[in-house]
């Protein structure tokens, strides 16, 4: 491209087929990318030059921490004062000004209150730059600031991601589980108007895939790329080489497996169909409170072996990610008592409650658990054990599968928001040994009280056969190259 121009001015870049892909889209929102390499950041940055020649334009791209977003803003450089020699970045308000007077800002948004530093603001274009290292709450606040500026705007979102980081669960319920790659998603909203008619929006969203492989120029120029993508471990290389949404670096539970082929047999498999429940067996039920947040009650049948079903769960989510009902706790456990007596599987069973700790704290006055224990009620509770990384080994100790193929804890296909939730769990950055509690996290809570009260040891490690010395020991100067299959 060195020596082209355009209009009198010179070709720095231009899209590969995947990002025109995606530049081409016309819906309110896109997302781009799901594994390393695929040219993501340059889509981004370039899409945002396309309504500068509008005075009043503003544009807005995130990314969660500065130190990332000078990555960004370094890539203007390289892109936009060449094309437009006028143009001028003010360092202080990192704001990029162009000759008609259009703008494009960089922000960040490292902690969630961050979001307020955008309010009262309007922008026709916001990009976000690795969506899935933030939370619903963020990317929904900047929703709502993706408004025009003035007339003949084009007003829409643009995203890119990796699979993985705390966001991984709500971007993929979003943008990659309810369609295929390249489908354009119609979400119908009611907007009740101060007459009280009912108008339906429409709201459109589409996810366009990119890999490394899609990148000619980039394996053009490090063709070692591939392979130290290639030789990143299992997770990581699944989820950045490959963009798989289901196996990423930060899993909390890589023991997981949803395979359809074997819910009848249940093996290999942690997800099953439901069967009948054998009246001599034991069942529990698990409570987290939640009122602005979701709260979760999940039933467990316990088998003569110790092995523990998730049979049904009640779960308090509007349908927008780790948003609640806000009803009161009678109104819940009228809707517990309610499950109970309607479903024929705990119609007339003994049923042990156990649940947060906190629902019996009378610090300001009635407890959550005397509400609930009240007529017409009579939902009885326990507290439950809250010792948080003892809890988390014995959901690992569970998942495990002994060598015919069998865990000691599976789920009936019926519980959606426990699949949803629990395979996409991260580690805290900051405690690493404990899931990151800002995630949706409230049925994980609620059966770990289950599992507390339910303990196993963990399996005794099948060991491998030490191997003898290697005469061809890399560490020795005499030895060959070898090669490892990845």
């Amino acid at each position: 491209m060195a020596g082209e121009t355009y209009d009198g001015r010179p070709i720095l870049w231009r899209p590969q087929p995947k990002q025109a892909a995606f530049m081409r889209r016309s819906e309110d929102e896109a997302l781009y990318g799901g594994a390393a390499g695929g040219g993501k950041s340059d889509a981004l940055v370039i899409e945002a030059l396309r309504q500068v020649d509008i005075p009043h334009y503003r544009g807005l791209i995130v990314r969660k921490t500065y130190p990332q977003l000078s990555e960004l803003i370094d890539k203007t450089m390289q892109y936009y004062k060449p094309v437009f020699p006028k143009a001028k970045y003010n360092a202080s308000s990192h704001v990029w000004t162009f000759p008609s007077g259009a703008k494009i800002y960089f922000g960040s948004m490292f902690r969630t209150q961050d979001k307020y530093n955008y309010q009262g603001k309007a922008f026709d274009f916001i990009g976000v730059d690795e969506l899935t290292h933030f939370t619903w709450e963020e990317y929904s606040y900047l929703m709502s600031r993706n408004r025009p500026t003035g007339p003949g705007t084009v007003v829409y979102m643009r995203a890119t991601a990796n699979p993985g980081g705390i966001g991984h669960g709500w971007v993929k319920a979003r943008f990659i589980t309810p369609a295929p790659p390249g489908t354009r998603m119609v979400q119908l909203v009611d907007v009740k108007k101060p007459d009280g008619t009912v108008q339906q929006m429409r709201r459109t969203r589409v996810f366009i895939p990119s890999t490394v492989f899609d990148n000619k120029k980039l394996l053009e120029n490090d063709p070692g790329y591939l392979g130290t993508l290639a030789s990143l471990p299992e997770a990581e290389k699944q989820a950045l080489l490959y963009g798989d949404w289901d196996s990423f670096s930060g899993q909390v539970f890589t023991e997981w497996r949803n395979d359809p082929d074997h819910y009848e047999d249940q093996r290999w498999t942690h997800v099953i169909k439901p069967f009948r429940i054998p009246a001599h067996w034991r069942i529990w039920r698990g409570y987290d409170f939640g009122y602005a947040k979701p709260f979760s009650v999940g039933w467990y049948a316990a088998d003569e072996e110790g092995r523990l079903y998730r049979i049904k769960e009640l779960y308090g989510c509007t349908g927008t990610p780790n948003e609640g009902l806000r009803i009161d706790p009678v109104e819940q456990a009228r809707r517990i008592r309610e499950a109970e007596q309607n479903d024929p599987m705990l119609r007339g069973r003994q049923i042990t409650g156990v649940a947060d700790p906190a629902i019996f704290n009378e610090s300001q006055g009635e407890s959550i658990a005397e509400m609930q224990e009240k007529h017409p009620n009579y939902i009885f509770w326990k507290p439950g054990d809250h010792t948080r990384l003892a809890g988390k080994m014995q959901f690992h100790y569970r998942l495990a599968f002994d060598r015919e193929g069998r865990p000691m804890f599976q789920v009936f296909d019926t519980c959606k928001h426990f699949i949803r939730t629990i395979p996409n769990l991260v580690y805290d950055e900051s405690n690493v040994e404990d899931i990151d509690t800002t995630q949706e996290d409230h049925i994980y809570d609620e059966c770990r009280y289950v599992l507390m009260e339910n303990p196993l040891s963990p399996k005794q490690a099948v060991r491998d056969v030490p191997m003898k010395d290697d005469p061809l020991d890399l560490d020795k100067r005499k030895s060959r190259t070898r090669v490892m299959r990845v």
